[in-house]
C-alpha cells in the first residue's frame, strides 16, 4: 500500500519507521524546515528521510496547485499525517481512496487542538492518550481508528508524559496499521459531547498567578518545564523562570511572598505553598544550597 506521509517531530520519525516495519511504501515525505528561533529538542524527519533515502519536501503550505498535483501523480492509496503543524486541505484529503488519517496526542473527543501534552498538564489531568483518526475539514474531529490510553503521575512533567506517549504511539501503530493495509479497520465517530479543545500556547502563557492554589502552580510549572520555555515570575522586575517546585497543602501564607530559612525556600499561594527546587534568574540556573543563599536574603520580598 503507497502512503503519502507528512511529519515532524518526534512522533514524525515513530510513524514513518511503523509504516515501513508494517509494509508501506513511502514515495514522498512533507516535513517542515526547523524553525532557528525553537529550542529544537526532538527528531528530525528530515534527517530520518535522508538516512533511509526517503523523498522529502519542506514547502510553507502544500495547499497549492502545484503540491496537490504532485500527490495526485503519486497516486496514493492512503495519507497520514503524525505531528505535521499545518492544516491539509480538503482536496488533499480526499485523494487517497483509503483515506486520510492523523495522530494527534490526547485521549480524543477530549483535548482537540494544539499542545495536548501541555494542556492535560496544566489541567490536572490523571490520564491522556494518544488517537489515530481519520482527518476531515474540522480538526481533530473525525472518527477514530484507534486510541491508546496513558496515565499521567503527579510527578510527571511534559517531557516523562511525552515519553509515554511515544511508547504508547509505537504500540498503537503496530497494532492498527496492519489491519489498515488489509482494510480491515473500524472507524468510530467521536461523542461531541465529551470534545474539548485548546489553543496553542505562547511563553508568555507560562505567567505565574500567585493568588491560584499551589495545586494549580505546580501543574502548570510541569507543564511548561524543560524543554519547554518554563514557569515565569518576577523578583524586582527581574524575570525568574521556575523550573521545578513542589506544592506543600499545609500552612499558609501572603501569595507570592518569599519564606526562606536555611533549609528551604518556600512561597505563599493562594492555597498552600510551593517549595522551590529549581530557578534560573539572569542566566544562572540555582538548586539546593545555593538556591537557598540566594533567596535568604531575600526574605519577606513578593514574587509577582
Amino acid at each position: 500500500m503507497k502512503a503519502i506521509v507528512f511529519a515532524y517531530h518526534n512522533m514524525g520519525s515513530i510513524g514513518i519507521r511503523k509504516l515501513l516495519e508494517a509494509g508501506f511504501d513511502i514515495p514522498l515525505v512533507f516535513t517542515h524546515a526547523d524553525s532557528a528561533g525553537e529550542n529544537i529538542w526532538f527528531d528530525s524527519v528530515a534527517d530520518l528521510c535522508r538516512k533511509l533515502s526517503i523523498p522529502y519536501v519542506t514547502p510553507e503550505t502544500v495547499n497549492t496547485p502545484e503540491w496537490i498535483a504532485r500527490i495526485k501523480e503519486e497516486q496514493p492509496d492512503i495519507i497520514f499525517s503524525f505531528y505535521y503543524r499545518l492544516m491539509i486541505a480538503p482536496e488533499i484529503l480526499a485523494i487517497p481512496p483509503v483515506g486520510a488519517y492523523n495522530l494527534h496526542g490526547s485521549y480524543l473527543p477530549a483535548y482537540a487542538g494544539r499542545c495536548p501534552v501541555n494542556w492535560v498538564i496544566i489541567k490536572g489531568e490523571q490520564y491522556s492518550g494518544v488517537t489515530l483518526h481519520e482527518m476531515v475539514e474540522k480538526p481533530d474531529a473525525g472518527p477514530i481508528v484507534a486510541q491508546k490510553k496513558v496515565l499521567i503521575d503527579f510527578n510527571d512533567t511534559v517531557l516523562t508524559l511525552f515519553r509515554k506517549l511515544e511508547q504508547a504511539a509505537g504500540t498503537m501503530l503496530d497494532e492498527i496499521l496492519p489491519q489498515m493495509k488489509n482494510g480491515a479497520f473500524l472507524k468510530i465517530p467521536q461523542d461531541f459531547r465529551l470534545r474539548s479543545y485548546y489553543g496553542g500556547r505562547r511563553p508568555e502563557d507560562g505567567r505565574i498567578d500567585w493568588q491560584r492554589p499551589a495545586s494549580e502552580i505546580y501543574n502548570l510549572i510541569r507543564g511548561v518545564t524543560r524543554p519547554y520555555p518554563g514557569a515565569i515570575s518576577y523578583l524586582n522586575e527581574k524575570k525568574l523562570l521556575i523550573w521545578w517546585a513542589l506544592p506543600q497543602t499545609e500552612g499558609s501564607a501572603v501569595s507570592g511572598r518569599i519564606y526562606a530559612t536555611e533549609k528551604d525556600v518556600i512561597i505563599g499561594t493562594g492555597s498552600g505553598c510551593l517549595r522551590l527546587e529549581e530557578v534560573e534568574i539572569e542566566g544562572r540556573v540555582l538548586t539546593g544550597e545555593n538556591l537557598r543563599m540566594f533567596f535568604y536574603n531575600r526574605n519577606g520580598e513578593q514574587l509577582t
